[in-house]
């Protein structure tokens, strides 16, 4: 069935996207609430666990508003500039039909046979071969190849990819997981802004245990009693403390499972529709075998390479992956689309040191066959004594293993 299209598929994928949108103002109010605990805990001493709850809770309630506006202000600037700060990681720059005419085509004749509104293209100066889409509407959307993958990729296997990525944005594949990259963005800069501000903090409560209030003259003056008490409240702001850096690491935690709610299944169906808008499968399954484990991208994110056609993973890493393994793809088109698995490419760019053909460059001599003489050079002329005894007369005719005498 081809995925090009699929309606419940791009419902699932709106819905979701609402899903993680409220799921990313409920964690910036986790990660204020913990914030909240650890203000409370190393500002006011002397409370019980229950006390440090309930203040946090408190300036949680007085920091909504002011949490609710800064995350509404974060999905603002991401709505309007995440392909500016995609561009700038992995260093795309738009192209015109003038500077990449073969690309430029390819792409508008995929556009032009569906119906298809043109994205803007882009290109990122990269060895690594890989492409990916981004956008949040119609005026938004993009395909981002690498000139690796251009100068890898014939001009079949360059259409089947810019296939799969506007499969991805007709599907809604794009916006789902640009609204993840945006909350995991977001969750993991403030928890490592809190734990920064939490490990640089001075430590007044526990700071001043030898001196200060503490010391030996004022202690002298205390009762057990009131010495039971400060030790007791410093054991609940220590817990109270744990609690708000396991709240942290839980918000940092689920901000990336968030990338579990991108299927695996979105890489096979979009896989399917670029089948289904080139007809043909066998150029989508020798474009992933040469981009098999080739699409790094040099400074490029986990959440940037999420959004890439192929994301290389190894290991226990793949268990967390976004990306099913390029041979499961391919197993998919051979079983469901009757395409031809030619195994692994190699590309002259694996060997360097393999000699390249150059203009002019003479080609290699010419290997002697079985009738020739093995001690000479192929092509060498032969000696007059030779010609005398084997050489036919100038007008004899030729066949095929020499000239019939």
């Amino acid at each position: 069935m081809a995925a090009y299209g699929l309606y419940t598929h791009i419902a699932s994928n709106r819905f979701r996207s609402m899903l993680l949108l409220g799921g990313l103002f409920v964690l910036i109010y986790v990660m204020v609430y913990a914030g909240a605990l650890i203000a409370e805990a190393l500002t006011h001493g002397g409370g019980s666990v229950d006390d440090y709850l309930l203040a946090a809770l408190h300036d949680l309630i007085t920091a909504f508003p002011y949490a609710t506006a800064a995350a509404v202000l974060w999905i603002v600037i991401a709505y309007f500039f995440h392909q500016s700060i995609v561009d700038a990681v992995t260093g795309g720059e738009d192209v015109t039909r003038q500077q990449q005419p073969r690309l430029y085509n390819l792409l508008e004749n995929l556009c032009i046979s569906r119906g298809i509104p043109m994205p803007k293209l882009k290109v990122v100066e990269s060895d690594a071969l890989n492409a990916y889409a981004t956008g949040l509407n119609a005026r938004q959307y993009s395909i981002t190849v690498t000139s690796g993958l251009l100068n890898a990729l014939n001009d079949q296997e360059i259409e089947a990819v810019l296939g799969h990525e506007l499969t991805h944005i007709r599907n809604g594949d794009v916006q789902l997981m640009v609204i993840a990259v945006i909350i995991a963005g977001v969750v993991g800069f403030f928890a490592e802004l809190f734990f920064r501000t939490f490990t640089n903090f001075s430590w007044g409560w526990g700071g001043g245990y030898g001196g200060g209030g503490w010391s030996s003259s004022s202690s002298s003056s205390s009762s057990s009693s009131s010495d039971s008490d400060r030790k007791g409240s410093g054991g609940a702001a220590i817990i109270v403390i744990i609690l708000a850096v396991a709240l942290l690491a839980l918000a940092w935690l689920l901000s990336q499972v968030v990338r579990l709610a991108l299927s695996r299944s979105r890489e096979l169906l979009a896989d399917a529709g670029s089948v289904e808008l080139t007809k043909n499968p066998d150029a989508m399954i020798s474009a992933l075998r040469k981009i098999e484990n080739r699409g790094e991208l040099p400074g490029a994110t986990s959440a940037i390479m999420e959004l890439c056609l192929d994301n290389p993973r190894e290991g226990f890493s793949d268990l967390f992956a976004t990306h099913p393994s390029v041979d499961s793809r391919v197993a998919a088109l051979v079983k469901y689309a009757g395409g031809h698995d030619p195994g692994p490419l190699a590309l002259p760019s694996d060997n360097p040191d393999a000699p390249v053909d150059r203009p002019g460059q003479l080609p290699p001599p010419i290997p002697s066959g079985p009738w020739s003489n093995p001690a000479e050079p192929a092509g060498a002329s032969r000696g007059p004594s030779e010609g005398a005894s084997q050489g036919p007369s100038p007008g004899a005719p030729q066949g095929p293993w020499g000239p019939h005498i």
